[in-house]
C-alpha cells in the first residue's frame, strides 16, 4: 500500500472521529423530549426572556456602581492643537507670509468635595444593583408559579384522557353486547342506539381531551419558550401528595413579609429615596476642586523642535476652584421637593406590596384547605359513585338493569370521576403554592 493512501485513510479516519464527536456534542445539547417540572423551572430560569433582560438591568446597574466610583478619582485629558495663517504681507511690494502656532498639553482635576453627593450616589447605586437581584427573584417565583400551574393542567388532562380511553371501551364493550342481544332478539333496536350514542359522545369527549392536552403543552411551551417541538411532552408522576397539613396563617404571613423579594425590593425602594434627598439636599453646599495642568505652545518658530520646546517654553499650573452655589434659579429647592416627593411614593409603594402579599397569603390558605375539603369530598363521592356503577354493570349484564337507570348511574360515576381528578390536582397545586410563600421550593 503506497504511503499516499495511507495518509489518505487517517485523514478519512480522524474526520470521521471528528465528526462524531461534534455529532455526540450536538445531541447532548439536544432539548430532551420528556421533561419533568423541575426541569421545566430550570431551563426558565435559564432561558426566560424577561429574566435575562433584568439580568442585563443588573449588569447595567453594575456599571452605574463603576462609574460612580470612578467620579472620586481624578481625571486626566491630554490636548494637541497645530494651526496654519495664511495672508498677503506688502512692503515695497507682494509677499505672502505664512504663519504657524501649535500647542501640546496635559491637565487634570479632582473633585475634593461635592457636599458628600459622591460617596452617597455609590452606595445608592450599590441599591440599585441590590434591587435588580430582587427583581430577578420576583420575576422566577412569578414563572415559577405559572409553570407549575400549566404543567399541572397538562397532568389533568392526561388523566382525563386515560378515563376517557377507558370509557370508550367499556362502552364499546357494552355495544357489542348490545348488538349480540339484539341479534338473537332479546333487546329492542332502540337499546342498541342508546349505547351507539353513548359510544359517539365518549369518543368525543376523548378528542376534546387529547385536544386540551394539545393547548396546555403549548401554553407550557411559550411559558419555556422553547422552540418548535413536536415530540415535547411531560413526566406523569406516580403519585400526587394532594393531602397535606395546611401551615397556619400567621405563620406563612410573617415569613413572606420578612423575606419575600417583592417586599425586601420595596424596602430598598425607601432607602434609594433617601439617599435621592441627601444627593438633593448636597446642591445647597459649596464644592471644591483641585486642577492642574502642563503645556507648551509656540508661534512663528522655523526652528521649532517638539522635545527642545518643552524646555524653551513649557508651562505648568496648579490651582483650586471653590464653587458656591448663591442661586441657582429654584434647580436644588426642585430638585429637594421631588426627592421628597419619591419617598413618600416608594412608602407607598411598600405598604401596598405589604397589604398585597397579606391579601395573595390569605387568598392561598383559604384556597389550600378548601381544596382539600373539596378533595375529601371528591375522593367519598367517588368511593361510591364507582361502586354504583360496578353493580349497574353487572346487573346491566345479566339483563336485570333498566337501561335509563344504568344511564344514571353512569353519568353520576363520570362526573365523580372528573370531580376527583381536578380534586387532586386541584389540591396539590394550591398546596405547593400556600407553602411557596413559606419558602418550600415547589416539587411533586
Amino acid at each position: 500500500m503506497s504511503r499516499l493512501t495511507i495518509k489518505t485513510l487517517l485523514l478519512l479516519c480522524l474526520s470521521g472521529l471528528v465528526f462524531q464527536g461534534f455529532s455526540q456534542d450536538t445531541t447532548s445539547k439536544a432539548l430532551p423530549p420528556v421533561w419533568d417540572l423541575e426541569a421545566c423551572l430550570e431551563y426558565a430560569k435559564t432561558n426566560s426572556i424577561e429574566i435575562r433582560s433584568l439580568q442585563l438591568d443588573k449588569q447595567s446597574a453594575e456599571q452605574d456602581k463603576l462609574l460612580a466610583k470612578s467620579a472620586l478619582l481624578p481625571d486626566l485629558y491630554g490636548s494637541a492643537s497645530q494651526s496654519f495663517n495664511h495672508y498677503n504681507q506688502t512692503t515695497g511690494g507682494n509677499s505672502n507670509a505664512l504663519n504657524s502656532s501649535g500647542s501640546l498639553g496635559l491637565s487634570s482635576s479632582w473633585t475634593l468635595y461635592r457636599g458628600g453627593y459622591l460617596k452617597t450616589d455609590i452606595v445608592q447605586k450599590d441599591l440599585a444593583i441590590q434591587s435588580a437581584n430582587l427583581s430577578i427573584l420576583e420575576s422566577e417565583n412569578d414563572i415559577t408559579l405559572q409553570i407549575t400551574q400549566a404543567y399541572l393542567n397538562i397532568l389533568v388532562d392526561k388523566e382525563s384522557i386515560v378515563y376517557n380511553q377507558d370509557l370508550v371501551k367499556t362502552s364499546e364493550a357494552q355495544l357489542a353486547q348490545a348488538q349480540r342481544q339484539f341479534a338473537v332478539g332479546t333487546v329492542a333496536r332502540k337499546v342498541v342506539a342508546q349505547f351507539e350514542a353513548q359510544l359517539a359522545g365518549d369518543k368525543y369527549n376523548l378528542i376534546a381531551s387529547e385536544n386540551a392536552e394539545r393547548k396546555d403543552k403549548i401554553t407550557l411551551k411559550q411559558l419555556l419558550q422553547l422552540p418548535d417541538q413536536s415530540n415535547f411532552d411531560v413526566v406523569k408522576p406516580d403519585t400526587v401528595l394532594s393531602s397535606a397539613s395546611v401551615t397556619d396563617l400567621k405563620t406563612v404571613q410573617q415569613y413572606a413579609l420578612q423575606n419575600r423579594p417583592e417586599i425586601k425590593n420595596a424596602e430598598l425602594g425607601i432607602q434609594s429615596a433617601d439617599l435621592g434627598l441627601a444627593k438633593a439636599k448636597s446642591g445647597y453646599l459649596p464644592s471644591l476642586t483641585l486642577g492642574a495642568g502642563i503645556g507648551t505652545n509656540y508661534a512663528n518658530d522655523p526652528n521649532y523642535n517638539v522635545f527642545r520646546q518643552f524646555d524653551n517654553n513649557f508651562n505648568q499650573q496648579v490651582g483650586v476652584t471653590l464653587s458656591v452655589p448663591i442661586f441657582t434659579k429654584r434647580q436644588n429647592k426642585t430638585n429637594v421637593a421631588q426627592a421628597k416627593i419619591d419617598i413618600a411614593q416608594s412608602k407607598l409603594t411598600l405598604e401596598n406590596a405589604k397589604t398585597t402579599l397579606a391579601l395573595n397569603t390569605e387568598n392561598a390558605y383559604i384556597t389550600a384547605q378548601n381544596s382539600q375539603n373539596q378533595y375529601r369530598s371528591a375522593v367519598e363521592q367517588l368511593k361510591y359513585n364507582q361502586e354504583v356503577y360496578r353493580i349497574a354493570n353487572q346487573e346491566l349484564k345479566i339483563g336485570a338493569a333498566n337501561i335509563v337507570e344504568f344511564y344514571q348511574q353512569r353519568n353520576l360515576y363520570v362526573q365523580a370521576l372528573q370531580s376527583y381528578i381536578q380534586a387532586k390536582y386541584n389540591a396539590a397545586l394550591s398546596a405547593r403554592i400556600y407553602e411557596f410563600y413559606l419558602g418550600t421550593p415547589i416539587k411533586l
